[in-house]
């Protein structure tokens, strides 16, 4: 059963949605459009919108996930958004007609080399719904078998095996700052105290 949130507004609600677009830059990893949007309580304004193919992300657990704490593969790269290494999950963006599973196991084996025997999904979240329509697809992974990693010529990262619990407390001491990472780090302890 999904929860319905009762809205508060007592404004007359009108069909909200994109009245007009226009492009405004292609790039090979985001576009930007400005879209004409009329909201819910009738006016209309323009957002500039990022859109993104979208993504998944795995937490790949390397032993028994129930285990008394498990290890989890993490990665560490450098992002110049951010203007340092962050520790993540191994992510990368869906290719064309490329499934979510599909995805998150693909980039699994090309950033970690890591082939995993079962990947079960945890949720999709949004990125940053105030500008981007960027998904991603977060999945749990277990059952692994070490082979050889693939690496893009932009992507230069370490490997990190480590105890769920250690990587729970880099999250609380603020070592591990990408929301992807985050999510899926306390949706997988979580979802591991519920099986």
């Amino acid at each position: 059963m999904k929860y319905r949130a009762k809205s508060l507004n007592t404004d007359s609600e009108e069909n909200p949605g994109q009245v007009a677009s226009r492009r405004v830059y292609t790039g090979r990893v985001i576009s930007l459009d400005v879209d004409t949007v009329r909201f819910p309580n009738g006016t209309i304004g323009d957002l500039e919108m990022v859109r993104h193919s979208g993504a998944s992300a795995v937490v790949p657990f390397l032993d028994d996930p129930q285990g008394p704490d498990p290890e989890v593969l993490l990665i560490r790269q450098y992002r110049y958004a951010a203007e340092e290494s962050l520790f993540e999950i191994p992510a990368g963006r869906l290719d064309p007609g490329e499934a979510p599973e599909a995805c998150a196991l693909r980039e699994l084996r090309e950033e970690t080399g890591y082939l995993a025997g079962s990947v079960e999904l945890l949720t999709t979240i949004f990125t940053t719904p105030g500008f981007t329509d960027e998904r991603i697809h977060l999945f749990l992974a277990t059952d692994m078998v070490s082979g050889e990693a693939n690496l893009e010529s932009d992507e230069i990262l370490d490997l990190h095996r480590m105890p769920l619990s250690l990587a729970i407390r880099l999250i609380h001491s603020g070592e591990v700052k990408d929301a992807k990472t985050i999510v899926g780090l306390l949706l997988a302890a979580s979802h591991r105290r519920t099986e």
